[in-house]
């Protein structure tokens, strides 16, 4: 059993967890404190943690732990039930994993991603895997849990589909690139730029998301739901370029059309150059860090963002930082995982680890995932999200065991079609 620290972590400083051992041991119970490591990752160094635990008991006794929880609370301390196999020490498993390999000498399909039924709503990975008929398939990048539930399909990171860009990319962070049964690992960034008749340019900083103050947002018919009446502006305009209504913030994005919708200052602009029957011209990049190059958006060009690189040039190679996840939970604890990788002949592999089921299955930590598809001969690879998202399908139906005990709905997901 885990006592959790003033912030709700379960780890935290020497300092703090003294403290708070301190505060358990007044109420009368006896503590420990552990020290833990979070793992180096290639852009973030060791982090030296401790945790206070009360307890130790078999699986079956777990009602025992869940009791103390419950006295420790009368004491207003907060704690948890936790699983030491979840914890990232040395473990014999058992793991239970499902994994998916495409021989590029004799496969003729293509590789393709899907947002579901629009961006803003969440869908399961087997319902988006019937609409494209796929073979086989994983759920894919994070999605937005923090935004107004109607909007929480919006992935968290860059998603092209088709070559129509439907959210923007967190400069720097990895992710997945495909043309047709090419795929590949990179680092990327997004940029772009609206061009008005009169000559002025502006920057957009989000693609179908809610917007925060002072900021221009793109919202494109797969948007799915209606913009926010915020008090802001918005621009409707046409396949080729015409804004055909200025409005109001608030409402539909027509089939065949886009809006821009501004807040603060970026209202101003869209009042002062975005003129019903005026032009506008939209310059949209998905950058490749790597090579500095535009990714070419062809009709068969996909992208999703993903979670964390693990593995670059057959190294182990975990950009935890740039990613967003240079944390002990992500780092070092064990979790449901999803991961896809390229070998060195181009052929795609796709990886689900379960977990959080004890005797079933442990999970994987992040060093774990990275050694595991690098030896299943990834030359690249990245993490994609796990937890209760984790799902691989094949013939649309669901062949892992998803931690929620059912499928989870998600943002977006990676197939394999005919």
């Amino acid at each position: 059993m885990s006592v959790l620290m003033p912030n709700g972590h379960d780890n935290g400083p020497l300092a703090v967890a003294q403290a708070k051992a301190a505060e358990v041991e007044a109420a009368g119970f006896t503590p420990s404190v552990l020290r833990i490591v979070q793992p180096a990752a290639a852009d973030a160094p060791a982090v030296e943690r401790y945790m206070v635990r009360m307890g130790l008991w078999s699986f079956k006794q777990r009602a025992k732990a869940d009791k103390l929880v419950k006295e420790l609370k009368e004491f207003d301390i907060r704690a948890k039930t936790d699983y030491l196999g979840d914890d990232g020490d040395q473990t014999t498993g058992p793991w239970e994993m499902r994994v998916v390999m495409v021989d590029p000498r004799t496969f003729r399909g293509s590789y393709k991603t899907s947002v579901g039924v629009s961006v803003a709503k969440r869908e399961t990975t087997s319902s988006m895997s019937k609409r494209l008929k796929a073979i086989a398939g994983v759920n894919g990048g994070f999605f937005n849990i923090h935004t107004a539930r109607a909007l929480q399909g919006d992935p968290v990171g860059v998603s092209v589909v088709g070559g129509k860009l439907l959210s923007e990319g967190v400069p720097g962070r990895s992710g997945l690139v495909i043309t047709g049964r090419k795929a590949r690992i990179t680092e990327l960034r997004t940029a772009v730029t609206v061009i008005s008749s009169d000559g002025a340019k502006i920057e957009v900083k989000g693609v179908n998301r809610a917007a925060a103050a002072e900021e221009l947002v793109l919202y494109t018919e797969e948007f799915g739901a209606k913009t926010a009446a915020d008090g802001g502006a918005e621009i409707v305009v046409d396949a080729q370029g015409r804004i055909v209504k200025a409005r109001a913030a608030g409402g539909t994005v027509p089939r065949g059309h886009y809006v821009l919708h501004g807040t603060g200052a970026m209202a101003d602009w869209l009042h002062q150059h975005g003129w019903e029957g005026w032009t506008v011209k939209l310059d949209t990049k998905v950058i490749d860090l790597r090579t500095q190059r535009a990714v070419p958006l062809t009709p068969d060009t996909y992208v999703m963002g993903g979670g964390v690189g693990l593995v670059r040039n057959g190294r182990v190679r975990i950009t935890a930082a740039a990613d967003g996840h240079a944390s002990v939970n992500m780092m070092l604890r064990r979790h449901p995982r999803t991961m896809v990788g390229v070998t060195k002949s181009g052929g795609l592999i796709l990886v689900t680890v379960d977990g959080r089921n004890p005797g079933v299955s442990v999970g994987a930590s992040m060093v774990e995932a990275a050694q595991l598809m690098r030896w299943l001969g990834a030359k690249q690879a990245i993490n994609f999200d796990g937890g209760g998202s984790t799902a691989m399908v094949v013939g649309h139906k669901v062949i892992n065991r998803p931690s929620d005990g059912r499928e989870r709905t998600i943002g977006d997901a990676l197939f394999i079609t005919p």
